[in-house]
């Protein structure tokens, strides 16, 4: 018996590697901390403005960041442009506002209006455009090896990016500012702004929506079934091709919905937009857990406040000039130590 129990226990012995990595990512989050401990000593209301402000930049990656984690989860596939489809959703909320006429000077009651419009057009919009991309690009490759449809992707990154070339130009399409700037409500010197409440205003229903509909509804309980087994769920009844074309429309919504924010409170958008903030989405995606919804909105807020802190903050800030690469940086290393992100499961295939 002892024996053959002998190379179960060699088989399974941990090597000195896997107990490194854990202590490395441990004092990494240590040093981490107590960076940020010493801001919030030397400038509490610095650090709490930027902590504000890297939440509303969090709740925006958020919403690209799911578009990402759902196709990946259906399919498997990283829809590389997925962030251009963003981007012509900002761009369609630009040309609505300039339509409408909206100023600074515009009263809430013709801005709420523009806001609904927005939404409405751009989210139906890029959902459109997203289950095209699906049914032009992406179906005929589903049995084909994965190196295809990836390549596929950024192929389609590039054609979006001059659809917006050819429809605004390469100049950056600016609108005027319309959201109000006054104080919702202020915590000593700190203020915090209409503009950045109507981040979270549009984002947390969203969110919450998205939510419902994938844990609740009869569609929601096919995206699960397809993305567990295509072939068990097709043999249950389940129409996978609708399936996988509604979630790259719900996909599609949110990204068009993160557009109409983004224009909204930016106020300028340009055709390689997508492209950056899509890139930063899917980090956040892949850090929170790709595949994994909820880590997709943790690891956006996570990438959110780390922008900020490092654009924000004084004391020993890189500064802004270093945010891609922090970002890029955290990429890397999550792929190297934990590629299953914080909230997702390992997998065999993981390793």
């Amino acid at each position: 018996m002892a024996t053959e129990a002998y190379p179960e226990r060699v088989r399974h012995r941990r090597r000195p590697a896997e107990y490194i990595t854990p202590v490395l990512g441990l004092a990494l989050v240590g040093l981490v901390c107590a960076w940020l401990l010493v801001n919030v000593v030397q400038a509490p209301d610095q650090f709490f403005r930027v902590f504000l402000i890297g939440l509303t930049n969090g709740a925006l990656y958020a919403l690209v960041a799911l578009g990402y984690t759902l196709v990946y989860g259906i399919l498997e596939l990283i829809n590389f442009a997925h962030g251009d489809v963003f981007m012509l959703g900002a761009m369609m909320a630009a040309v609505l506002i300039d339509e409408f006429g909206l100023t600074e000077t515009s009263s809430v009651g013709s801005v709420l209006p523009a806001i609904l419009v927005s939404l409405a057009v751009a989210m139906l919009g890029c959902g459109l455009i997203n289950v095209t991309v699906e049914r032009i690009a992406y179906k005929p490759l589903r049995n084909a090896p994965r190196l295809a449809p990836l390549i596929t992707a950024i192929g389609m990154s590039f054609i979006l990016q001059n659809v917006a070339i050819v429809w605004q130009g390469t100049e950056t399409v600016s609108v005027d500012k319309t959201l109000p700037d006054g104080k919702v409500f202020a915590i000593g010197d700190v203020v915090y702004t209409w503009d950045r409440l109507f981040v979270v205003i549009v984002t947390v229903p969203v969110l919450l929506l998205l939510m419902w509909l994938v844990q609740y509804t009869r569609q929601g309980k096919a995206m699960r079934a397809t993305a567990q087994d295509k072939d068990a769920a097709a043999m249950m009844g389940i129409d996978v091709n609708r399936t996988i074309s509604f979630t790259f429309l719900i996909a599609g919504g949110l990204a068009g919905a993160a557009g109409v924010i983004f224009a909204f409170y930016y106020t300028t958008v340009r055709f390689d937009n997508g492209f950056t903030l899509g890139l930063i989405a899917f980090t956040a995606a892949v850090l929170g857990g790709i595949g994994n919804l909820p880590g997709a909105v943790l690891g956006a807020v996570l990438i959110g406040l780390l922008q900020a802190f490092n654009e924000g903050l004084s004391w020993h800030a890189p500064g802004p000039a270093w945010t891609t690469s922090i970002v890029f940086g955290i990429l890397i290393l999550i792929l190297v130590f934990r590629p299953q992100g914080l909230l997702g499961e390992q997998t065999p295939e993981g390793g």
